[in-house]
């Protein structure tokens, strides 16, 4: 465990408060996990004992956390037997939970104008950076007048059921108003994208609806924009790709596979690129986000 996370990862026994499903084996969890709830930030995940029988833990990140009720939601996809042992559990089962881990993102003053980017399941740290850039803003003494605007791209339905949004995004492709409800009343901004066909959605890649709206901005309004994405990597190359032709700086959140997700394995070490050179990083306490720059 990096020494500058000593004291701030718990091991709690998570409390099933509410698991809904969506289509396509996608479900959201919210569990009572006290600790991890008062300490997790846009970008941290958890990592769940799925199942009694199965000893390997599975790390999902973290979609929305209320410190006050003691709450923490994450949103996945039942993929292999663990995530479907996981599915199985009801109101008032008991998890164990180790969370919460990793170096959140960031985001800049000087740069009020943030672009969220996320994919599939990728979407989760999105929604909960938005929350707290909509939160900073309602409480007034935030140190900019944030204006996040949310991107989220699936090739499967969305785990939440769309509408047309009631806010204007200027740049915006005409016909491109489909959004996440729960940021409509948030009064953040969102588009989908989707090649599924799905009504209201921009019939594309989301990097291609990021491109269409950065390509939308002047420099001035350049100078303000942050990229903040989480998706699967080839999303996420190609969204540097996008920062670096446009000026703007970017955060990334990897996706690797983990076994212990505090550092001692280091079997998510990825090559990252440092001032003294190239050097393995750990995706899960170094990481889960990095300067894109600097991995790709």
């Amino acid at each position: 465990m990096s020494p500058a996370q000593r004291g701030t990862i718990f091991l709690e026994r998570a409390r099933v408060i509410s698991q809904l499903a969506f289509d396509a084996g996608q479900f959201v969890l919210r569990v009572a996990a006290p600790k991890c709830a008062a300490h997790a930030e846009p970008g941290s995940f958890a990592h769940l004992t799925c199942d009694p029988s199965i000893p390997m833990r599975r790390p999902l990140s973290i979609m929305r956390a209320d410190a006050r009720a003691g709450w923490i939601e994450m949103l996945y996809k039942v993929v292999g037997r663990g995530l479907r042992a996981l599915a199985a559990r009801r109101a008032g089962d008991e998890l164990s939970l180790l969370g919460p881990i990793g170096r959140p993102f960031s985001a800049h003053p000087e740069r009020p104008r943030t672009l969220l980017v996320g994919g599939g399941v990728g979407i989760p740290p999105m929604v909960f950076l938005a929350e707290r850039l909509h939160q900073a803003v309602r409480a007034g003494g935030a140190p900019a007048a944030w204006k996040p605007l949310v991107l989220m791209g699936s090739e499967i339905p969305f785990p939440f059921r769309t509408r047309p949004s009631t806010l204007i995004v200027p740049g915006i492709p005409a016909g491109t108003i489909a959004a996440l409800p729960l940021l409509d009343e948030w009064g953040v901004p969102s588009r989908l994208a989707s090649r599924s066909d799905f009504p209201g959605c921009f019939p594309g890649f989301v990097t291609q609806l990021a491109d269409a709206w950065l390509k939308s901005l002047g420099p001035e309004e350049l100078g303000e924009v942050e990229i903040f994405a989480c998706g699967p990597t080839p999303m996420l190359a190609v969204t540097a790709q996008l920062a670096r032709r446009f000026g703007v700086p970017c955060q990334v959140s990897l996706e690797e596979f983990m076994a212990c997700a505090v550092g001692g394995c280091a079997g998510c070490a990825v090559e990252v690129q440092t001032p003294d050179g190239p050097a393995m990083k750990r995706v899960c306490v170094d990481g889960p986000v990095f300067d894109a720059y600097s991995v790709f």
